[in-house]
């Protein structure tokens, strides 16, 4: 199939390139960088000609909360119509778990913002919602700097490595539209400042990391089931200690 990645030279879009060229298909990595840019619509009805299946893995280059809903209401509505226009078969959307259990959050805002608009288009879907992944720990971290400690949320968090995420993604692109969503996690799960204390030291980061129910992720409070799947789950194979060793 010929299967053209959305934000394929990124974290997530460069291992599914090479995962789904590794399966014989030919992957297309779309950016700005390639000339195709879903926000504005230059070069999406050429990428996408011929195309069976989009992966639409794109971020927001702000997160600020006007701009992060735009980017996402924008970039969706016009792939949804330029795969409409090619007849594309499969559009997949990688999202978070928990979108609708953060309001917030403005990025969670977004991306459900994004699904409503997936859902209401014409082309089959599938909606892969990933938790956070272990390459963004130590980003999260120093968000939450506080008199130089590390202070964040003591809720349970059940992040995923980005090649696991890349192996689901790429199983889901291979198969048959879902119309219909997926949460993926990670193997393990713990208090959020656990995840966060042994990514710094691993690095040698000697601050200290306090846990604290009251502490906001992004700005936003949350509890046990703010960012983890609460059903049924596919698992990544990859545990942190695992990760951390490939440092």
């Amino acid at each position: 199939m010929k299967i053209v990645v959305i934000g394929g030279t990124g974290l997530i879009g460069s291992k599914l390139v090479t995962k789904l060229k590794q399966n014989g298909h030919e992957a297309v990595a779309a950016s700005p960088k390639s000339g195709v840019n879903a926000v504005t619509g230059e070069g999406l009805a050429a990428a996408l000609a011929g195309a069976d299946v989009v992966v639409d893995v794109a971020n927001a280059p702000s997160w600020e909360p006007a701009a992060v809903l735009d980017f996402f209401q924008r970039s969706s509505t016009n792939l949804v119509a330029a795969e409409a226009a090619a007849g594309v078969k499969h559009h997949v959307a990688l999202s978070i778990v928990g979108t609708e259990r953060s309001p917030d959050n403005s990025y969670f805002r977004a991306k459900l913002a994004q699904e409503t608009i997936i859902k209401s288009s014409s082309v089959p879907y599938s909606i892969v919602r990933a938790t956070q992944f272990f390459e963004f720990l130590g980003a999260i971290a120093e968000t939450a700097v506080v008199e130089g400690k590390i202070v964040v949320p003591s809720a349970l968090f059940q992040p995923i490595a980005a090649e696991d995420v890349a192996d689901r993604l790429a199983e889901v692109a291979m198969g048959r539209p879902l119309n219909g969503t997926i949460d993926i996690a990670g193997p393990e799960k713990a208090p959020f400042n656990e995840f966060i204390a042994r990514r710094l030291k691993a690095s040698g980061d000697a601050r200290p990391v306090v846990g604290d129910p009251k502490a906001p992720y992004y700005g936003a409070p949350i509890d046990d089931t703010s960012l983890n799947p609460l059903g049924e789950a596919r698992l990544g194979k990859t545990p942190l200690a695992t990760w951390l060793a490939r440092l």
